[in-house]
């Protein structure tokens, strides 16, 4: 019994060390983190979304210390994905058609640098492919495409009330999506490759 017991405790290990292994990072900003972080959690094979500052040189940002826009940061979410299930490519697919990335100075009603939209790249791969796709998107609207991509410096949660905020508090989000005009952008934009939360099934 006590093997079978080991026997089962090592198959689990392996399971996790298999899947963890799978599990990849992307990190984008794409103007306020509320809505980024819903659209990837509405991704098949995103396990995890943490909305966060990064870009920028000051340890530990607030909210309120980045929203003086001093800082360099941007608004950012950090995105989990497992590789057998979405790939990295797939994930800047999902990222360009829901973002207006030719607007250089922030993202729908949100203005200043936090609000502007970046790919921020792990390694020499991810940079590849990001460029890659930047070009595709470009090539699709016809339009230069502004987000710059940018190697990943430090990436800080942000406070616990704006994680999930689509989750928890879903009224003054539903609101605050409609209003910023985000997806009546993304529509006019992108036309039929828009990629609408609320339209995804």
């Amino acid at each position: 019994m006590r093997h079978v017991l080991i026997a089962m405790v090592l198959a689990v290990a392996a399971s996790m060390a298999a899947r963890a292994e799978t599990l990849q990072t992307a990190i984008f900003a794409g103007g306020g983190f509320w809505c980024v972080e819903a659209d990837f959690d509405g991704v098949p094979g995103v396990v995890d979304t943490l909305s966060g500052y990064t870009g920028g040189d000051l340890e530990n940002p607030s909210y309120d210390r980045v929203s003086r826009e001093d800082t360099g940061h941007y608004e950012a979410v950090r995105i989990t994905f497992d590789a057998e299930r979405v790939t990295y490519a797939q994930i800047l697919h999902v990222f360009w058609r829901s973002i207006d990335p030719t607007d250089a100075e922030g993202q729908f009603c949100d203005r200043g640098p936090s609000y502007r939209t970046a790919v921020f790249v792990l390694d020499a791969g991810q940079a590849t492919e990001a460029e890659t796709s930047r070009q595709q998107a470009q090539d699709r609207l016809g339009q230069e495409v502004v987000t710059p991509i940018l190697a990943a410096k430090t990436f800080w949660p942000a406070e616990a009330y704006h994680q999930n905020f689509h989750e928890t508090n879903p009224l003054r989000y539903s609101f605050y999506r409609e209003a910023c005009g985000r997806d009546a952008r993304v529509r006019q934009l992108w036309g039929v490759d828009a990629l609408i939360l609320e339209e995804r099934p």
